[in-house]
C-alpha cells in the first residue's frame, strides 16, 4: 500500500463541509530521500475515546516510534507530542499512542508519523480527527455494525470497494461500534466468484486471504487485506472506534470444543489457532490493553459522557463448548460470559450513572443460530437460544441470571445491539411473552453485514418473550454486497430530552426503520 495521495494528506473529507488541513509542509528532523523514510502502510485508527482519552494506531514497515501530535485546531499552532515504545517484527511494526489529557467535548486533530528507529528519519504524516467525549449532556451519534468480507466477498474496485464505509463517514458519527467479525480469517478471498444474479465479483486478492489462516502472519495479513480498502482508511481516519470480536476472527462458530476441518494442515488444535488470532486482533485493534494482562481482555466498558456507557462484551473467550444447550443447572458447560465478566458487568451496570446504559453483545439473545449436530446426532447451538421455547436452560441461564439483576437492581434504560446474522431487525423482549420472566422490557437492535454475504431471517426462541418488530433480509441466501442487503445500524441521543433513537440504514445510508425509545422517568 503507498502513502496517502496529496489530496487526502491536505483534506480530511466529508466531516460537515470539510476541515482543511494543513498542507505536507512539515520537514523532516533529518532530510532522506523518500524510498529511506519510513512508509505508514495502513494510515491511521483511532478508538476507546473516553474520559479525556484516545488511542491512536498505526504501521510502519520496519522499527519505529510511532510520533502523534495533536491539537484542537487544523492548523496545528500548539500542538501536544506523544511517542510509542519502539515497535517491530515481533507485533508486526504496529503500534499505539495512548492520548491524554484531551480537553473535553473538542475537535481533535492529529498527525501521525513514524521515526525510524536507527536514523530518526521520520515518515510522511498521516492525519486524523476525533471529537472528544463530553463530561456535559450534548447530542451523541454512533454507528455499528458487524460481519467484514465473509464468504468470499472481498474489496471490489468495480463495485466502489466496501461503499457501507463510506456511507458510515458520511453521517459523521461520533464513534463507531464493530461488533465482532472485524475479519473472515477462516474465508478465503477468490480472484472472483459467482453472485446471486449469475453476475461476477470480482475481488482484489493477496497471498495471506487465498486460504484459512493458520499462521500469526496469515491472522495478521487478514487485517491488513481489508486495510487495502480506500474507504475503510478514510473511515478510520475521521471516526473512532470500539471494536468487539466474535467468531470469524478466528475460525468460524469456536468454542472449546471446535475440531478444525481438513482444511487446516498445519495446526489442528483449536487454542493454538486462538492464541494465533487473538495476538493478531490485539495487534490491529485500536483499543488499550492493560498493562499485564497476558490474555489481552476484550471486555469493557467505554464511557462516552453522562449520556451514554457502552459495554463491551466478550461471548467468545469464557464460553463452554458448543452442546445441545439444554443443561438446567449453570457450569462449565453452560458458559457464555463467564462468571467473572458476569460478575464485572452487573457491578458496572449498577454504579453506572449515565442516561442509557448499550450493551454490545457479538451474538443476539433470541435467535436460533445452530451449530451442526454432536455424535449422537443431537443439534448443537452456537448462540445463546437453544430452540426450546420454555424456562431458561443452558446459556440461557446466565442471561436470565443478568436480566433478573438488572431488574432487581433497577438498573434502568437498557438498550442490546448485535450483528452476527448478516440481516438487519428490531426485536422487543417482554416478559408478557416469555417462559422466563423475572426481567424489564428491553430492545435488541440488529444490524449487518458491512461487507459480506447476506442471509436470514433467523428463528425465535421464546424463553425471553422476543417479537420480530421489524427484519430485513434478502430472499436468495448469501447474497453479495450488490444485491442491496448490507446494514449498519445508528443510535442518536438527543441531550435536552434524553431521547435515544435507533436507525438501520443500508449500504447507501437510507434509513429501512427507526424507533425511538424514551429515557425512564422517575414517577
Amino acid at each position: 500500500m503507498t502513502a496517502p495521495d496529496q489530496k487526502r494528506r491536505q483534506l480530511l473529507q466529508g466531516i460537515g463541509a470539510g476541515i482543511a488541513l494543513p498542507a505536507l509542509g512539515i520537514a523532516p528532523a533529518i532530510i532522506a530521500a523518500p524510498r529511506e523514510r519510513p512508509q505508514m502502510l495502513d494510515g491511521v485508527q483511532s478508538g476507546d475515546v473516553t474520559d479525556g482519552r484516545a488511542l491512536i494506531w498505526s504501521r510502519c514497515d520496519r522499527p519505529g516510534r510511532l510520533v502523534v501530535e495533536w491539537d484542537t485546531r487544523s492548523r496545528f499552532g500548539n500542538p501536544r507530542r506523544m511517542l510509542s515504545s519502539i515497535t517491530d517484527a515481533g507485533q508486526d511494526f504496529t503500534a499505539r499512542v495512548d492520548l491524554r489529557g484531551l480537553p473535553a467535548d473538542q475537535s481533535i486533530f492529529y498527525r501521525a508519523r513514524f521515526e525510524d528507529a536507527r536514523s530518526g528519519v521520520l515518515s510522511e504524516p498521516w492525519f486524523g480527527y476525533l471529537r472528544s467525549a463530553p463530561t456535559r449532556p450534548r447530542n451523541i451519534r454512533f454507528v455499528w455494525g458487524g460481519d467484514t468480507c465473509g464468504q468470499g466477498y472481498g474489496i471490489n474496485p468495480d463495485f466502489g470497494g466496501m461503499r457501507i464505509y463510506e456511507s458510515m463517514r458520511m453521517r459523521r458519527p461520533d464513534f463507531f461500534l464493530h461488533s465482532g467479525d472485524v475479519i473472515y480469517a477462516d474465508g478465503p478471498i477468490p480472484a472472483e466468484l459467482t453472485a446471486e444474479d449469475g453476475s461476477i465479483w470480482r475481488n482484489l486478492v493477496t497471498e495471506e486471504k487465498s486460504k484459512v489462516a493458520e499462521t500469526l502472519n496469515e491472522f495478521r495479513g487478514n487485517y491488513r487485506y481489508n486495510l487495502l480498502d480506500e474507504n475503510l482508511r478514510a473511515f478510520n481516519a475521521e471516526v473512532p472506534q470500539i471494536w468487539q470480536w466474535d467468531d470469524h476472527e478466528v475460525t468460524n462458530n469456536w468454542s472449546p470444543s471446535k475440531e478444525l476441518d481438513d482444511r487446516y494442515q498445519q495446526v489442528r488444535d483449536i487454542d493454538t489457532l486462538v492464541r494465533r488470532a487473538r495476538q493478531a486482533y490485539l495487534e490491529y485493534a485500536p483499543m488499550r490493553v492493560a498493562r499485564g494482562d497476558k490474555l489481552g481482555r476484550i471486555y469493557r466498558k467505554v464511557s462516552y459522557g453522562p449520556l451514554l456507557d457502552v459495554y463491551v462484551l466478550d461471548m467468545r473467550s469464557y464460553r463452554g463448548p458448543n452442546t445441545d444447550n439444554l443443561q438446567s443447572e449453570q457450569g462449565a458447560q453452560t458458559a457464555f460470559l463467564g462468571r467473572e465478566q458476569l460478575r464485572w458487568l452487573k457491578r458496572e451496570l449498577r454504579a453506572s450513572r449515565a442516561t442509557w446504559k448499550v450493551i454490545a453483545g457479538d451474538m443476539p439473545i433470541g435467535l436460533h443460530v445452530p451449530d451442526g449436530v454432536d455424535a449422537q446426532g443431537m443439534r448443537r447451538w452456537e448462540a445463546i437460544a437453544n430452540g426450546d421455547d420454555g424456562q431458561a436452560l443452558g446459556r440461557e441461564l446466565e442471561i436470565a441470571e443478568l436480566l433478573a439483576f438488572i431488574q432487581r437492581a433497577r438498573v434502568r434504560n437498557t438498550v442490546w445491539l448485535t450483528a452476527d446474522v448478516h440481516y438487519c431487525a428490531a426485536h422487543h423482549y417482554h416478559p408478557n411473552r416469555a417462559a422466563f420472566q423475572q426481567f424489564e422490557p428491553f430492545w435488541e437492535f440488529v444490524a449487518g453485514p458491512l461487507n459480506a454475504g447476506s442471509f436470514g431471517p433467523n428463528p425465535l426462541d421464546g424463553t425471553f418473550g422476543p417479537e420480530v418488530v421489524f427484519q430485513k433480509a434478502p430472499p436468495t441466501p448469501n447474497s453479495s454486497p450488490r444485491a442491496g442487503f448490507q446494514f449498519f445500524g445508528e443510535v442518536e441521543i438527543d441531550a435536552q430530552s434524553g431521547a435515544l433513537s435507533v436507525s438501520l440504514r443500508d449500504i447507501d445510508g437510507a434509513v429501512v426503520y427507526s424507533q425511538t425509545l424514551e429515557p425512564w422517568q422517575p414517577a
